[in-house]
């Protein structure tokens, strides 16, 4: 019971010196936060020197791997594939590899400006792009899908 007693007593005498301890900060402020830097480190540095076996083995787990190798891209994507009369109108090519087709299909969607102006993910079809999808809107998503008719 008497630590209880004196525990209140304690923070009573801290919190008078901390109005104290303000003023001093506010007049010599770059005196005092220089020291307190420097005591920050030394905490740290034994802080480290307790687990540097955890930081090296970290380290060299990494190092064991083998360097990444440069992904190739699939032969099946680069093939170039035959297009139908209506997407040769709005590609402009005669065979091209299926990611090429979709590349210059948005370039055309968006030199026309036909990417609905309040959900972006709608495409509204002209006359050639309505030849090629079937529909006056199309999907981004189901855009892929509907060009796959249109290739050999």
């Amino acid at each position: 019971m008497a630590t209880a007693k004196k525990a209140p007593a304690k923070k009573a005498a801290a919190k008078k010196a901390a109005p104290a301890k303000k003023e001093a900060a506010k007049k010599a402020a770059p005196a005092k936060k220089a020291p307190a830097k420097k005591a920050a480190p030394a905490k740290k540095v034994a802080a480290k020197k307790a687990a540097p076996a955890k930081k090296a083995a970290a380290k060299k787990a990494p190092a064991k791997k083998a360097p990444a190798k440069k992904r190739t891209p699939n032969a099946a994507f680069m093939k170039p594939l035959t297009l139908s009369p209506a997407l040769s109108a709005v590609v402009g090519a005669a065979a091209l590899p299926r990611t090429e087709i979709v590349r210059k299909l948005w370039v055309y969607i968006k030199a026309k400006g036909l990417q609905d102006k309040i959900n972006k993910r709608m495409v509204n079809a002209d006359e050639k792009l309505r030849a090629v999808f079937g529909k006056a809107q199309v999907s981004m998503f189901e855009m892929a899908g509907l060009i796959g008719k249109h290739v050999k």
